[in-house]
This record gives C-alpha cells, structure tokens and sequence, in this order.
C-alpha cells in the first residue's frame, strides 16, 4: 500500500476543463499523483481558497483533526488564489454572498464582477486577494501546528500558478514577488515546492486549459500530478511509495 496524501487546495485542484469536479475524479491532479505513487489521497479545498482558508481548515475541520493522525504526508496546494487582484477589499467582496433580498445581492454581485476586469487593469493588480506576507505567515503557521503534531511528517507546498483570465484583466501582476516570498520561506523551514507555473504555465497560457483562463485541462492536472509525485518520492520512507 502506498502513501496516504492529505492535499489542501483551491480550485485549480478540482476544476478540470468544464468546470469543478468531485474529489475523487481519478484525473484530477491530487489523485494523479497519489496513483503514481501507488497510494490515495483525500482532498481538503474550496474555490477561490488561498493560505489562510488552508490554516482555517486545518485548525476548525474535526475531519481534517482526525486525518491528520493517519496521512503519510500533506500538500499544502494554495497560494495561486492569493496573488489575484481583489479590487474591491477582501471581506467586503466575500461578504456580497450575504446581501438581502436576494435581487439586490444578484445585482450588485453582477456590477462588481462586470467593475473587476477593468479595475484590476487600472489598478495594476493592487491590492490582491492576500498579500504575500500573509500568505507566507498562514503557510508558516500550518507548517509550524504540523509538526508539533507530527515531527516526522512530510510537507509539501507550491509556487503559484498562472492565468489569462478576462475576469482579472490578464492581470497578474502580485505572482512574481509572492512566488519568491513563497521560495524564502519554504528554503528557511525546509518544505519542498512545485513551481506551478513551470509546469502548467505554457498549458494554462496557450489555452489548452479550462476556457476561463485559469484553470487547467486533464493535461495540464497529469503534468502537475506527475510532477509533485516525482517531488514526494525522495522524501517519503520507502515503504510509503507503491
């Protein structure tokens, strides 16, 4: 039997060419990886999750408590949400969901994405749905709880994805200085990354990906699938690889 994933994502981890997928779709790329290593994984995300929602999950979710004593290893696989442009602050743009009546709430959830392409453009991208340095401190802190937990537990992260997204106006430009507080981070605590970008970034800006401009193909879930499992292997005991 193999390695025993547990993968905290966003939605680049089960959206697939048409749209979000169940978390056991075998070509989504968490199952991907865990397939090559001859184990399985359980899938912890939600759309548009960045670091932060990672740290909630961890810290609030009894399911997750109860994993924790039994995974092989844990892919933290956010981050990419956190570098988008949020033109409009993060709790307010989250909080149009509880807008009453619900015409009202339609209304002006359609303005604002209508508004975002072009201020995320005039903006420049500023501010981002997380700064990098609170990216950095969640991943810190889930890293820091995991091994008070489990000190001989494997962890694995990621650098950002990127996108072409109408929806954001192409605009990406928080992706560079969060990929590289990401990289400082991971070398001082010693958590291996998958550059996102390196792997899926032709795929995701040819579009061969998901029409959105963000999300990916099941070439694209195969490439970054592979490609983490090929990151894990050193570091797994060798009775935890298939």
């Amino acid at each position: 039997m193999g390695p025993h994933l547990l993968v905290f994502g966003d939605s680049l981890s089960f959206h697939g060419p048409e749209g979000p997928c169940a978390a056991d779709e075998p070509r989504l790329w968490p199952n991907v990886a865990a397939t090559a290593l001859g184990g399985r994984a359980d899938l912890v995300a939600g759309i548009g999750w960045t670091a932060r929602d990672a740290w909630w999950s961890l810290t609030g979710d009894p399911r997750v408590w109860s994993d924790l004593h039994h995974v092989d290893a844990v892919v933290l696989a956010v981050g990419s949400m956190d570098t988008l442009p949020s033109p409009l602050p993060t709790y307010l743009r989250t909080g149009l969901r509880y807008l009453r009546p619900d015409g009202l709430r339609r209304s002006v959830r359609a303005a604002y994405l209508a508004a975002q392409p072009r201020l995320s453009v005039a903006l420049r991208g500023r501010p981002t749905v997380l700064p990098a340095k609170l990216t950095v401190h969640h991943l810190d802190l889930a890293v820091e709880a995991l091994r008070v937990l489990r000190p001989e537990l494997p962890i694995f992260g990621v650098l950002p994805s990127v996108h072409r997204a109408d929806s954001y106006g192409g605009v990406h430009s928080a992706r560079p200085g969060a990929a590289a507080a990401t990289a400082a981070w991971a070398a001082r605590v010693d958590v291996p990354l998958l550059d996102l970008a390196a792997v899926v970034g032709d795929h995701v800006l040819s579009g061969a990906g998901n029409p959105d401009g963000m999300h990916w193909g099941w070439a694209g879930h195969e490439a970054v699938g592979h490609a983490m499992a090929k990151l894990m292997t050193p570091a797994l005991p060798r009775g935890d690889v298939g």
